[in-house]
């Protein structure tokens, strides 16, 4: 445990995008894609053990639409009886969720998802500390294009470009309490958002879609303009791990995931 840093609340959304399995639950005959089954064990038992692992003080809250499919995890048994762990309801998209387990939680609060099987402890730690050391309302987690495509050249597809470098989020994100959530308010329309040009404009302004689409500005430029927009301060916190920008969100990143999963356990 990070002793100098205080311990977070951790949410870990794990909800069903509109209301609905997704292909790869489908595929796996399950209701949600947290309980497929990934190198072995149900997906959200990855994260989960790490989040286990990194605080041993940390209360857990997972937002998610039938709890009832969680009872027979070993790690959600283990944080349980350690009255570590609590469920609460998913709502019809990301911010709603966020604002209903903003009711139960303690702050600050680290927000990850159920599909961030390569979640690591030290990652864990990097982003908590950096909101508490960088006096950041926000932090996004994100990684660059070259490190990501170091650890598997497949692990992503599509980056968001700057005017320095081209990054993906990592499913990772730090909020230091309530009026945090204003940053939030931005993505209330759902997810894909940065493929959505209206989405960007109404949530950020017209001058920095122009911006953003012409890579005018760097990444710390950006959260600079976005923090003035949305009246918190946003902070880029850049890992060196490309694997934390890797989630199991199709076919293609559910074998990566395995195979890093396997180099893992490997010692490779």
């Amino acid at each position: 445990m990070s002793g100098a840093h205080k311990t977070p609340t951790i949410l870990v959304l794990a909800g069903k995008r509109d209301g609905v399995p997704g292909p790869l639950a489908e595929a796996a005959g399950v209701s949600h894609k947290a309980i497929m089954l990934v190198a072995g064990r149900p997906l959200i038992a990855h994260i989960l053990s790490t989040l286990e692992a990194a605080w041993d003080d940390a209360k857990i809250l997972v937002s998610i639409h039938d709890p009832s499919i969680l009872d027979d995890i070993d790690e959600v048994i283990r944080l349980k009886a350690a009255g570590r762990f609590q469920t609460v309801e998913a709502q019809t998209g990301i911010v709603e969720s966020l604002e209903e387990a903003a009711r139960h939680t303690e702050w600050p609060l680290l927000i990850t998802t159920a599909d961030s099987a390569l979640a690591t402890v030290e990652g864990l730690h990097q982003i908590n500390a950096a909101g508490q050391d960088r006096r950041a309302d926000v932090v996004l987690g994100l990684a660059q294009r070259e490190v990501i495509r170091a650890a598997h050249p497949d692990g992503q597809w599509g980056f968001y470009e700057f005017k320095d470098i081209a990054i993906s989020n990592c499913n990772l994100f730090w909020m230091r309490d309530a009026g945090a959530l204003k940053a939030a308010e931005a993505f209330r329309t759902g997810g894909q958002f940065f493929k959505n040009v209206d989405r960007i404009r109404k949530a950020f302004g017209l001058w920095n879609l122009i911006r953003f689409k012409l890579k005018m500005d760097t990444v710390y430029g950006a959260m600079e303009r976005i923090s003035r927009r949305l009246g918190v301060r946003v902070v880029a916190h850049l890992f060196d791990d490309g694997e934390l920008a890797i989630d199991v969100d199709n076919e293609r990143t559910f074998r990566v995931t395995e195979e890093l999963l396997a180099r893992r356990r490997g010692g490779g």
